[in-house]
């Protein structure tokens, strides 16, 4: 063991100098950031989508128009059709503000992250898949383990298979610009100043159906992911997401 002019090193110190972090500062902040935004986006958007449970495609859309599906829950507003006998609490004003605030936390959080990801090197590094990853033996060996809810070892956990990698890459590049996309196609404002945004999308409505189904995949990727975090282990992961550290990790320091 080698001595500096301070006294001699210990093997604890260079075990803990030689530990990396699962997850940097940065990417866990954002993610905490990011999932409370969420929450509170998908509490204020079931709010808004209560008061008109209807669907339609194109530019206009109201109760006078054949929606191009409706779902079997009651309104928030006695004009809106619905064959139920009663409506529910509006909540459409504190929801609408809510959502509103929310969605701009979520994207100059998600802003943030992705000049992070980019500049520091985070997602060519542990999100880009290989050439390798794309094997057909591969590729079914993760299919099965994940089909047969099989957690990972410790060593497979330290880094993301090909199929979370090609999920995180479709969430955090389709999915959330998609749904920020179709978010600000439905308001007024956007509309008037940059009508071409609205029209790609085939209208307002369209922009209105569009953002529900995108916030549904997202919901369902945030079900698997919990789901996929408690079979790995939950407390080890969440461990790792808030101190950066697992419990393998603080037990090789």
């Amino acid at each position: 063991m080698a001595d500096s002019v301070w006294g001699p090193i210990s093997d604890a110190g260079l075990s803990a100098t030689s530990v990396r972090p699962r997850h940097s500062a940065v990417v866990r902040v954002t993610h905490w950031i990011t999932t409370l935004a969420f929450l509170a986006l998908l509490v204020s958007g079931v709010e808004i989508l209560i008061s008109h449970p209807r669907f339609y495609w194109g530019e206009t859309g109201n109760v006078r128009t054949a929606p191009l599906f409706k779902l079997p829950i009651p309104a928030s507003r006695s004009t809106v059709p619905t064959g139920y006998g009663y409506v529910l609490p509006d909540q459409n004003g504190w929801s609408r503000y809510l959502h509103f605030q929310s969605a701009w936390v979520a994207v100059l959080t998600g802003l943030l992250y992705v000049l992070f990801g980019l500049f520091q090197g985070h997602f060519r590094q542990n999100l880009l898949p290989a050439r390798g990853d794309f094997s057909r033996r591969g590729l079914s060996a993760v299919v099965a383990r994940h089909l047969r809810f099989r957690p990972a070892s410790e060593e497979e956990a330290r880094s993301y298979n090909v199929l979370q990698r090609l999920t995180y890459l479709l969430v955090i590049f389709v999915l959330f610009p998609m749904v920020v996309w179709t978010g600000l196609a439905m308001s007024p404002a956007i509309a008037s100043a940059m009508p071409a945004a609205v029209t790609v999308l085939g209208g307002q409505q369209s922009a209105r159906t569009i953002h529900f189904f995108v916030s549904v995949f997202l919901v369902l990727f945030l079900l698997v992911h919990v789901v996929m975090v408690w079979l790995a282990g939950f407390r080890n992961r969440m461990r790792a997401m808030i101190t950066g550290r697992s419990a393998t990790d603080m037990e090789r320091v």
